[in-house]
C-alpha cells in the first residue's frame, strides 16, 4: 500500500536523486520532493513543511551541515538525515550535536536499511511533534504531569531500543550502567552480564587508546576496534563514538555514552574497492607500455622518415603515455603500502652517490628554468646507509621535482644531507612562493593537491607516497615553509648508518 510522506531530498548528483526517486516508487513512498540545488530546496522549505529532510554532505553551493542548519531553523521538529562518505564521519558526528542530526548514512547505502531509517525518521518527527504538544499540555494541565512524563520516557526508550547501533551508558569508574538491545546482540551477552564487564574485557584495540576515555571529556571516535560475539565467536570490527554527559549538579558524577557501529560492511567495501583499483591499474600498465614502445618505433625512424610536425606530435603522445604510466605505477605503489603487501629490500649503499644520481636525473629540467642546484653534504663522505635504495630514490626525486616545479625562473635549490651519529637527515630547500602554515598538514594526505591557491593540478600522490615510504623505514618526513619565503622538505632515517667515515665537510 502506498504511503504518503513529507520528504525533501537534496543532492547535487542527479544520479543519486534519480535513484532515490525510483527506490521510493518501488517502495510505494509518495509525497517526496527532490532538488539538486540546496538553495532551491531552502526556498521550497520556506513555504512547505517537510517531516524528513535528507541531504548530501558535499555540495558546491553549501555543504550538508550548512543546509541542514538552515532547514532546522525553519522546521526544528523535522528529522535530518545526512548522506556522507566513509572519510567524512567526523563531520557527521559533529552534525549530531550542531544540527541535531537524526542519522547519518554512509554511501553506498543498503536500500532496505535506508527505507527503514526514513520510515523511522518520519515516525520520529511525529513523535517529536507530539512531545512538543505534550509539553504545552504539561504546562497547561499540571494534573497530568505524571502521565505525560511516562509517555515521553516511553518514546525516548523506543528510539534507543530500536536503534541499530549499540549504545552503552558508562560511569566514570568504568562501570556499565545501561546498554540497548542492539548492544546485547553485538556482544551476545545480556545486560546483566555486560554490567559485570569492564571496557578492556569487551573491546580489543591495537593502540589501547579506547581505554583512556576517562582522561578527557572531549568527543572522540575510536577506530580499529574489535568485539567478540560470545555466542558465535565471530570477531566484529566496530567504530565507537564517545561523548561525555555533564552532571546536572555537583553531587552527581559525569557519565559517558558510547555509540558502537558495526563497520564490517564498510571495511569489506573498502577492501574490494582497493583490490579493484589495484587490478585496474595493473592491467593498464600493459597497454601503456605497448603504446610507448610502438611510438618509439616511429620516433626512432624504424618505420620510415617523419617530418618535424609528425615527430613533434608523436613525441607529445609518448610523453602523455609516459605520464599516465607513471601515475599507474604510483597508484600501484600506494596500494602496496596501504595494503601492507610491499616488503622493503634494505641493503647498504652510498647515500651521496644516490643523491648525485637523483640530481643528475632532474638537472636538465632545472637548467631549462635557469635554476641552480646546490649540494651541501656534511659527514657524508662514503657513508653507507641501510635502506631500500629504490624507494629512497623515489622520495628524493619527488622532493627535487617539487622544488624545481614551484621555484621561479633562475631560483636556487639547496640539497642538504647530514649524518648525525647513526641518523641521516636530508632536506630540499627552494626559494619559491612558499605555503601557508595552515595548509602544510594537507600536503602529505592522499590526493591532496596543495594549498588553498591550488598550487598543482597533479593527483596529489607524490608526497603521500613519500610519507608512506619514510614511515615504512621508521623515519619522519615534514615540511617547514613561510608564504613568500620558500619551502624546505625534510626527512630523517633513524639508525640508518652502517659505516661512517671520520667527519668531513664538502660543499659544491
Amino acid at each position: 500500500m502506498d504511503i504518503s510522506y513529507k520528504i525533501l531530498v537534496v543532492d547535487d548528483d542527479k544520479l543519486v536523486t534519480s535513484s532515490l526517486k525510483s527506490l521510493f516508487m518501488i517502495e510505494g513512498i509518495q509525497g517526496a520532493v527532490f532538488f539538486n540545488d540546496p538553495m532551491e530546496a531552502l526556498d521550497f522549505l520556506k513555504d512547505n513543511k517537510c517531516d524528513v529532510i535528507i541531504s548530501d554532505f558535499i555540495m558546491p553551493q553549501m555543504n550538508g551541515l550548512e543546509f541542514l542548519s538552515s532547514a532546522k531553523k525553519l522546521y526544528p521538529t523535522a528529522s535530518m538525515i545526512l548522506l556522507t562518505g566513509y572519510a567524512d564521519k567526523e563531520n557527521a558526528i559533529k552534525a549530531i550535536n550542531e544540527v541535531g542530526l537524526y542519522k547519518y548514512i554512509e554511501k553506498p547505502w543498503d536500500n532496505d536499511e535506508l527505507i527503514i531509517n526514513i520510515k523511522n525518521a518520519y515516525e520520529r518527527s511525529n513523535l517529536v511533534e507530539k512531545l512538543e504538544e505534550s509539553n504545552k499540555q504539561l504546562k497547561k494541565y499540571s494534573l497530568h504531569l505524571e502521565e505525560l512524563v511516562r509517555e515521553k520516557t516511553e518514546h525516548l526508550s523506543a528510539v534507543i531500543n530500536n536503534c541499530a547501533d549499540g549504545i552503552i551508558l558508562l560511569s566514570n569508574d568504568d562501570r556499565i550502567i545501561e546498554a540497548n538491545p542492539a548492544c546485547e546482540s553485538m556482544f551476545g551477552l545480556s545486560l546483566e552480564i555486560l554490567k559485570e564487564k569492564k571496557l578492556n574485557e569487551l573491546f580489543m584495540s591495537e593502540d589501547g587508546n579506547l581505554f583512556n576515555i576517562f582522561n578527557s571529556n572531549d568527543e572522540r571516535i575510536f577506530r580499529n576496534v574489535d568485539i567478540l560475539n560470545a555466542v558465535n565467536g565471530i570477531k566484529i570490527p566496530v567504530e565507537i563514538s564517545c561523548a561525555f554527559i555533564e552532571p546536572k549538579n555537583n553531587i552527581e558524577q559525569g557519565k559517558y555514552i558510547l555509540v558502537i557501529r558495526n563497520v564490517h560492511f564498510q571495511k569489506e567495501m573498502d577492501r574490494l574497492r582497493e583490490d579493484f583499483i589495484a587490478t585496474l591499474t595493473h592491467d593498464l600498465r600493459t597497454p601503456s607500455l605497448a603504446s610507448i614502445q610502438t611510438l618509439d618505433y616511429f620516433i626512432n625512424g624504424k618505420l620510415g622518415d617523419l617530418n618535424d610536425k609528425q615527430l613533434m606530435l608523436l613525441k607529445t603522445m609518448k610523453k602523455s603515455n609516459e605520464d599516465m604510466l607513471g601515475l599507474v605505477n604510483t597508484l600501484l605503489e600506494v596500494y602496496k603500502y596501504e595494503s601492507g603487501r610491499l616488503n622493503l629490500v634494505k641493503t647498504p649503499f652510498d647515500f651521496s652517490a644516490l643523491t648525485d644520481e637523483c640530481i643528475e636525473q632532474v638537472i636538465s629540467i632545472a637548467q631549462s628554468k635557469n635554476q641552480v642546484i646546490e649540494k651541501n653534504y656534511i659527514n657524508l663522505n662514503s657513508a653507507q646507509i641501510v635502506a631500500d635504495r629504490n624507494e629512497i630514490r623515489r622520495v628524493i626525486v619527488n622532493l627535487l621535482g617539487n622544488a624545481i616545479k614551484y621555484t621561479q625562473e633562475g631560483g636556487l635549490i639547496q640539497v642538504n644531507a647530514q649524518i648525525d651519529e647513526n641518523d641521516l637527515r636530508f632536506s630540499v630547500k627552494d626559494n619559491g612562493e612558499g605555503i601557508y602554515k595552515k595548509d602544510i598538514p594537507k600536503l602529505f594526505k592522499r590526493f591532496s593537491q596543495g594549498t588553498q591557491e591550488k598550487r598543482s593540478i597533479s593527483t596529489g600522490l607524490g608526497l603521500y607516497l613519500s610519507k608512506q615510504i619514510i614511515d615504512a623505514h621508521g623515519g619522519k618526513i615534514w615540511l617547514e615553509s613561510d608564504k613568500g619565503k620558500g619551502s624546505e622538505f625534510f626527512f630523517v632515517l633513524l639508525d640508518a648508518v652502517e659505516v661512517k667515515e671520520k667527519d668531513t665537510l664538502w660543499t659544491a
